[in-house]
């Protein structure tokens, strides 16, 4: 199995960005519009990006304040979409304060099965989306 990794770093206090990728709230502004449902396993988050690919469900594994988030991704998908592979994937943000303002992000989907035909279109995907996550949250920062 192999991992997606990227790390950047955000302008904006450690709590700003913990909070955009904590919360279904945080989440919609810079991925897709999430629904936060309580179940038996815990807090699932879920999101519709198109009939081609069914909805995305990641259940909320840990929440650490300003340290780290955990999802896994417990829904399935049609063979045809890039979220295929998805499924009993981990997607792990680590954040650490680096000075006064900036927060420094160390992002890894675990768990992901290299002989995908999206393995290197969902890594080239993942750098856009948290480049998305980084201009909404230095957008927002205090100044």
């Amino acid at each position: 199995m192999a991992t997606i990794h990227h790390q950047l770093s955000i302008d904006a206090p450690v709590a700003k960005v913990y909070e955009a990728i904590a919360t279904a709230e945080g989440i919609s502004t810079w991925w897709d519009q999430q629904t936060r449902t309580e179940t038996d396993r815990g807090v699932v988050l879920e999101h519709h990006p198109g009939p081609e690919h069914g909805v995305v469900k990641l259940r909320v594994v840990e929440l650490v304040p300003d340290r780290r988030v955990e999802w896994e991704c417990i829904s399935t998908h049609p063979a045809s979409s890039p979220a295929s592979a998805w499924t009993g994937t981990r997607f792990i943000f680590e954040l650490a304060e680096r000075g006064d303002r900036t927060t420094a992000v160390d992002f890894r989907q675990t768990g992901y099965d290299e002989q995908s035909p999206f393995f290197r279109a969902n890594t080239a995907a993942w750098g856009q989306v948290l480049e998305r996550l980084k201009q909404v949250v230095e957008s927002r920062a205090v100044q």
